[in-house]
């Protein structure tokens, strides 16, 4: 008898010590932050170190140690044939380093901003793209175009575009859309690694910010699948599908969601084109509610091509309308209270999932511009 009372009393003592200890491991499994800026860092420096091929090119990438100090320490490191700096001329020095994935060199391109990349975009599509499939296999183009991309904080209207879906209409080309330091490590290493062309789309406002990083994503030999999402946080009430900064704005909405009794699953997109349509779907049968979140433009956006293969392979899996949250479709507005109800919010994200679970009265009030770009 007194044996089982002890045993009792063990388990008893184990229950109030095991939570603790739990915490204490994710405590040490996230003690090391890393942030985004650094993180894109290392994987460049790693790939350079690695493989003498990689090489820089760009608009202050050298002495000035880019434009958003990405490359930063890498020409004292490399020197100048390794990192080059260009004149303020995309369509020149876009074309040269195409030129040279011909010949077997593996180019990373810096645009100051992805905007600026449209004056590169005939070497981008009909030169970096299409070389491949033109000559039947026999040109490779193992390049990298990256540089921020999206909405930063009062540039106005020609400096916010996101290129997502841009560049994810055309064959060809990788997109890539990182969210965390552990996004811009794993990812970056593969573009580089990858023999076809890959639009690298980061984000402004995440360079400093700093997440939790494992020593297996900090081993030089880590790299991601190009074409997985990744489930940041599960559930089973609704999916809510996005990419970049968007992922950051969907984790805090499924935090607010949480404590009115909806559990939202949250899918990181990262890979644009390919489009993990079955991670998508999946989550979708299982939540049986789809809310897609990004910064861009509502019409024929990244959103509306996921909404399209959730219809084609889950329709009869969806209790609800899918709803679609996007930028506003007008041009980006300068004024800082304007900007700011031109691109998705957290609240916009949390109102769209209780209209998907039934939460919400319909006709409730909404920005000027989510009537529009949600559907």
């Amino acid at each position: 008898m007194l044996g089982i009372v002890r045993q009792k009393m063990l388990e008893q003592s184990l229950k109030k010590i095991r939570p603790a200890v739990a915490v204490l491991r994710s405590y040490s499994s996230a003690a090391k932050q890393m942030n985004v800026r650094e993180a894109l860092n290392s994987a460049l420096n790693e790939e350079m170190s690695a493989d003498s091929k990689v090489f820089l090119i760009g608009e202050e990438v050298g002495e000035y140690q880019g434009a958003y100090k990405i490359t930063k320490g890498l020409l004292d490191k490399y020197g100048t044939e390794r990192v080059l700096d260009t004149p303020i001329t995309e369509a020149g020095f876009a074309g040269i380093a195409v030129g040279a994935a011909y010949y077997g060199l593996k180019p990373v391109v810096e645009f100051m901003t992805f905007n600026f990349s449209m004056q590169a975009i005939d070497h981008i599509i009909n030169s970096a793209a299409k070389s491949n499939y033109m000559s039947a296999g026999q040109i490779s183009v193992p390049i990298v175009f990256r540089g921020p991309n999206g909405a930063a904080a009062g540039v106005g209207a020609q400096h916010s575009q996101c290129y997502a879906a841009w560049y994810a209409t055309c064959p060809g080309l990788k997109v890539l859309t990182p969210y965390n330091s552990e996004d811009a490590r794993g990812l970056l290493k593969a573009a580089i690694r990858d023999p076809d062309p890959v639009v690298f789309l980061e984000n402004e406002l995440l360079y400093g910010e700093s997440f939790p990083i494992s020593n297996e994503v900090l081993d030089s030999s880590f790299c991601l699948p190009i074409g997985k999402a990744k489930i940041e946080r599960k559930g089973k009430h609704v999916t809510i599908a996005a990419y970049s900064k968007m992922v950051g704005y969907s984790l805090k909405a499924a935090e607010i969601l949480e404590k009115d009794g909806i559990d939202a699953e949250v899918i990181n997109l990262r890979s644009i084109r390919p489009l993990d349509r079955s991670t998508i779907n999946d989550s979708v049968r299982k939540t049986n509610r789809l809310v897609t979140v990004e910064e861009a433009f509502p019409q024929h956006g990244v959103g509306a091509e996921i909404c399209a293969c959730v219809v084609e392979e889950s329709f009869a899996y969806l209790d609800a309308p899918v709803e679609r949250i996007a930028g506003a479709d007008v041009p980006m507005p300068y004024a800082a209270n304007l900007e700011r109800m031109a691109v998705p919010q957290v609240e916009d994200i949390v109102r769209a999932a209780k209209r998907a679970c039934y939460r919400s009265v319909p006709n409730e009030a909404q920005h000027c511009w989510e009537g529009a770009a949600s559907f």
